[in-house]
């Protein structure tokens, strides 16, 4: 099999069409090289603003899972915690529970001591409490034997009171004693 040859002319006279053509396109190729230099580094830049927002989001995921794990521990020891407190909030609702039908009762005369009791009452009676020791030792050691021998003072008084009147009555008969006796009646009526 030949292989066809072209004509040497024919290529030439073509060739010079080639030429003024490629010559022509020459400078458009390069004004076309220049604008995909400027469009490489147009993108290499864009490339780089990329990667400067990637590193940039890389920190905040960082961020974002430290906080996440931050937020993680926080919600287990809060976890523990309100399972701690439960059995005391438990205990606490019982022991409301079981006071509330008292406080009920209580509730009137609450607000009647409220409304009526002054900030100078609340005083004294706090300084009554602080009292209450030394009141108590007094009158365990002091009134209480005292009061015991109360019993033995009525008999007693009934006889002084008997004797007064004998002595009374033996004042009377001495002489001048009635004078003196009027004079003190006077005085005493003075006095009424």
């Amino acid at each position: 099999m030949r292989l066809p040859v072209p004509d040497p002319l024919a290529v030439l006279a073509r060739g010079q069409g080639l030429i003024d053509q490629a010559t022509s396109l020459l400078p458009r190729a390069l004004a076309l090289l220049g604008e995909a230099e400027t469009l490489v580094r147009g993108a290499n830049a864009l490339i780089e603003r990329i990667e400067e927002t990637r590193a940039a989001a890389d920190e905040v995921v960082q961020r974002t899972d430290r906080v996440v794990a931050d937020a993680n521990a926080l919600i287990v020891r809060t976890a523990g915690t309100v399972g701690s407190v439960e059995p005391t909030l438990d205990r606490a609702q019982r022991l409301l529970d079981s006071f509330a039908p008292s406080l009920e009762r209580l509730q009137p005369t609450l607000d009647r001591l409220a409304r009526s009791t002054s900030p100078e009452e609340v005083e004294a009676l706090v300084q009554l409490v602080d009292h209450l020791p030394m009141l108590v030792g007094t009158l365990e050691t002091d009134l209480l034997p005292i009061i015991s021998n109360m019993e033995n003072v009525g008999a007693d008084i009934h006889d002084l009171l008997d004797m007064a009147t004998e002595v009374n009555a033996m004042m009377a008969k001495l002489p001048g004693m009635g004078r003196a006796r009027q004079r003190v009646e006077d005085r005493q009526a003075s006095r009424d």
